[in-house]
């Protein structure tokens, strides 16, 4: 075949709703779907979990999971739920009263975590968990991990062509946007011309910034002679300002930060979105107009 790589989508609800759910895509399908796709030479299952969901539970969510060790995919992502009303339309629908509070999105999220790892799965960093025989976890130990907008890959840094509605692509040191509707796209396609809603240009700056967060993303370091060697530049005296808003997370054991690195602790490991953030200067901006859902 020419995929080495499956994904599913799982999420809960509470028992009513799940039993619905369950007579559209029964489990035994999803278990003998994955069991056929690594039968014809799939090399990775990957299954994309969603913790935040209205009306789902720790009891729900905890089934949930005892079902995921048994698939035992080889990849796991797992995702808070974003409700943002504003900006989906669908979500309008949805109850904010039934969303479950952020203090038990956090207790989803470290029992996720607990039971992955109790049952052998490798934490690789944000959402992502990975078997250790798995390419993703392998890449890691190697130090070859990479990121990219639609996650964790094991492909090395290259351009990106993006194809369809709302895809991203990226040349060089510019990224671009695709239309995000259908009529838009269609219409820029019918006449010939790339269907490009929107781009831009990393300046250099950019690019050390980027540097720094796909270090802390990928390999939980950011070591300042590398970042010298590349830039040519002295990383302490241009990021003073962050490492200065780092020291608070430097007190509770998240960072630690030296002559020669800001290295993330195991503890750390479960922040690395926060601590990433410190470093994007137009993320600070956004999330002070209030235009993303917030970390937890």
């Amino acid at each position: 075949m020419g995929f080495d790589r499956v994904s599913f989508g799982v999420q809960d609800f509470d028992p009513q709703v799940q039993r619905a759910v369950h007579r559209v895509q029964p489990t035994e399908t999803v278990f003998e779907l994955t069991r056929v796709a690594r039968e014809v030479g799939i090399a990775s299952v990957n299954v994309d979990l969603i913790y935040g969901l209205p009306r789902q539970t720790m009891a729900s969510f905890a089934r949930t999971l005892r079902t995921l060790v048994e698939l035992r995919p080889d990849r796991i992502a797992l995702y808070g739920y974003a409700h943002l009303p504003e900006r989906f339309k669908p979500q309008r629908r949805i109850d904010p009263s039934e969303l479950p509070a952020a203090s038990d999105k956090v207790g989803m999220m470290r029992l996720a975590v607990s039971t992955l790892t109790e049952s052998g799965y490798r934490y690789i960093g944000l959402d992502h968990f990975a078997l250790p025989t798995d390419a993703l976890a392998i890449a890691q130990r190697r130090g070859v991990l990479n990121r990219n907008f639609m996650g964790y890959t094991t492909h090395p840094d290259a351009d990106i062509v993006g194809l369809g509605v709302s895809a991203i692509g990226r040349i060089g040191a510019c990224y671009s946007q695709n239309h995000r509707g259908i009529d838009d796209w269609r219409d820029n396609i019918d006449a010939g011309t790339l269907p490009v809603a929107r781009g831009c240009e990393l300046s250099r700056d950019d690019m050390i910034r980027r540097a720094v967060i796909m270090a802390i993303m990928c390999h939980g370091e950011v070591s300042f002679d590398a970042l010298h060697a590349s830039f040519l530049i002295e990383p302490r005296l241009l990021l003073h300002d962050e490492i200065g808003r780092l020291k608070e997370m430097q007190a509770l054991g998240l960072v630690v930060i030296d002559d020669d690195s800001i290295r993330v602790t195991d503890q750390g490991r479960f922040f690395l979105r926060p601590i990433a953030m410190v470093f994007d200067r137009y993320l600070r901006d956004t999330l002070q107009r209030g235009k993303f859902s917030r970390v937890l």
